[in-house]
């Protein structure tokens, strides 16, 4: 490279993050961004250009979970960086890997009324682990590579960059610049020995143990350390919602089945990357054993403790952790016939009867646990599922199995509405380039995808092959049949009236599909459906839409508790 070449700041950006190892980059362009993602593409960064900040914000953490390297999400300036922070919140609390490069008004335009003139930086800070403004063009190598390695590095998360459009435009000199190095791996963190050791007493004493496999140990890729540990020990197990597959859930140790049983009844639990907040009711009475004893494993060292105080808290990547413990216990397994196996195993026979029943009631109008058991039997096994919803999601996550690690991508810690469609999009793309074999299937709530349709079109314009099934019950958790529906409205007093969680019923999402020439598919029948199904899986180059009406008042089966633990305040 000539050292007097003269470049700008949109073509040094550019060329640092391909240097740092991004990849995908997820955007709407506008002003003052527009030629930084054609800088973007001449070197050869995959620009996706998405419908709304959100989904692409959405899209770009997905592939930071799925691959440990974040990618980046392009937005405008004042309303555009607004528009993400939704997407923002949700990665940091979701603890996955972003970079988002937000265009801002011009320096010398700020403090008078610039154009989309917004504190941008200041924004961004509840939402990320760093947010800056380089000062000038030789600056920016500098701040991406740290923005890179913070996002990386301990608990990942979110870096924000800030580029002014005069910053974008200056010029300097190429021999001005220093260009770091790109960022290593993010180095190993290793247990004390002393914390293994006692954990592996504590579980050889033990009468009721329990192991719980999170989303830290599927973004850790400790699979195969997880598997022996499970398999060697023969402790039975239970996996978050994006826990799941790290060990399949079909494998004869998980007690997904005895959920509320198994939380209950231990005396000491295990947990593998996952954290003690409301997913697993803050690790508290009534929902768990007061005298529970926790073996905590987390690579954030903050983490250990929160909540209730850990027997054992041990800060280490999983797999080596789990790799000590094993060590450890190589001449000790539970005994597979204990009171709590049997314990375990009546529960969830139990339990699954009363779900059998429901799946195999094929009645008209449709419910939950009968849609969902018949899309598991025809469905591709390997697919990767993407889910969002209320009780769409919820049930879904029981009787749509995951047997691989990293095949699941849902509305996560934040509880984010939304994200179904961004992070389907990632997912085919990462299918694209590194398992064509594999499929994406998203199942949305018809409310869930109400927030982000329209990335349907961004689907059509990449060719990405995703099968969308909306369960469609006219609301969200709820909504109401046609015939009330119009006892209401003929009234004249819909606004008034009309409950709030009702949206208008048998609405036709899948002629979606047609603003783009595609195939859409509405089935009120379990044969309407896995027809469907079959023929949505043979398009690999469209997507997609399914539409299933169910029973507006379809629930989940009754429970023990309530799916949310309520303050006792």
């Amino acid at each position: 490279m000539d050292p007097n070449e003269v470049i700008n700041g949109n073509q040094i950006l550019a060329e640092c993050l391909k240097q740092q190892g991004v990849e995908y980059v997820f955007g709407i362009v506008g002003i003052p961004v527009i030629e930084l993602s054609l800088a973007f593409q001449q070197v050869g960064l995959h620009y996706v250009g998405m419908r709304n900040e959100q989904s692409a914000a959405y899209a770009a953490q997905a592939i930071g979970y799925l691959t440990r390297k974040p990618a980046v999400c392009l937005v405008v300036s004042g309303p555009g960086l607004l528009h993400v922070m939704g997407g923002m919140a949700n990665a940091q609390v979701n603890c996955w890997p972003l970079l988002v490069i937000g265009g801002s008004c011009s320096v010398d335009h700020e403090g008078i009324g610039g154009f989309q003139e917004c504190p941008q930086v200041e924004l961004s800070r509840p939402y990320c682990k760093y947010a800056a403004r380089p000062a000038s063009p030789i600056l920016i190598p500098q701040h991406v590579e740290k923005a890179f390695r913070v996002a990386t590095y301990g608990r990942p998360g979110v870096c924000y960059l800030d580029f002014p459009g005069n910053l974008l435009n200056a010029n300097c000199k190429r021999e001005d610049l220093a260009y770091p190095k790109p960022c290593p791996p993010p180095p190993l963190c290793y247990p004390d020995p002393k914390f293994i050791d006692k954990a592996a007493r504590q579980l050889m004493y033990s009468k009721r143990p329990l192991v719980i496999i999170g989303k830290g140990a599927a973004y850790g890729c400790a699979e195969k350390e997880v598997w022996n540990f499970v398999t060697k020990t023969g402790l039975p197990f239970l996996a978050t919602p994006m826990g799941k597959g790290v060990m399949p859930d079909s494998h004869h140790q998980s007690v997904a089945a005895a959920r509320t049983a198994a939380l209950l009844g231990a005396d000491t639990i295990v947990l593998l990357g996952a954290r003690l907040n409301w997913m697993l009711h803050f690790g508290r009475p009534p929902r768990f054993n007061k005298n529970v004893y926790v073996i905590q494993i987390d690579l954030c060292a903050e983490e250990l403790h929160n909540s209730v105080t850990s027997g054992v808290a041990i800060q280490s990547d999983i797999a080596v952790a789990v790799d000590s413990l094993i060590q450890q216990l190589s001449n000790w397994r539970y005994d597979d016939n204990s009171e709590w196996w049997n314990e375990l195993r009546d529960k969830s026979a139990k339990n699954q009867l009363t779900v059998q029943a429901m799946m195999k009631d094929t009645s008209v109008p449709l419910n939950y646990y009968t849609v969902f058991h018949h899309m598991q039997q025809v469905i591709p096994k390997n697919c990767i599922i993407v889910s969002e919803g209320a009780n769409t999601m919820d049930i879904g996550r029981g009787i749509l199995l995951n047997n691989f690690p990293r095949h699941r991508l849902d509305a996560g810690t934040f509880g984010t509405m939304g994200v179904g469609p961004g992070f389907a999009i990632a997912a085919a793309l990462w299918c694209k380039y590194n398992a064509p074999h594999k499929r994406v299937l998203c199942v949305e709530g018809d409310s869930a995808f109400g927030f982000s349709g329209m990335e349907i079109e961004t689907m059509f314009r990449y060719k990405l092959g995703i099968v969308i099934v909306i369960v469609n019950n006219n609301g969200i958790y709820g909504g109401l049949d046609s015939n009330l529906w119009e006892e209401i409205r003929k009234d004249g007093k819909a606004t008034i009236v009309s409950p709030p969680t009702s949206l208008t019923p048998n609405i036709h999402y899948e002629e979606m599909s047609n603003l783009c020439k595609g195939i859409g598919y509405f089935c009120n029948t379990i044969p309407q459906l896995q027809q469907a199904l079959v023929n949505a899986f043979k398009t690999e180059d469209s997507p997609s839409i399914i539409n299933v009406m169910i029973n507006p008042s379809a629930d989940r089966k009754p429970q023990t508790f309530a799916w949310l633990t309520e303050s006792k305040l």
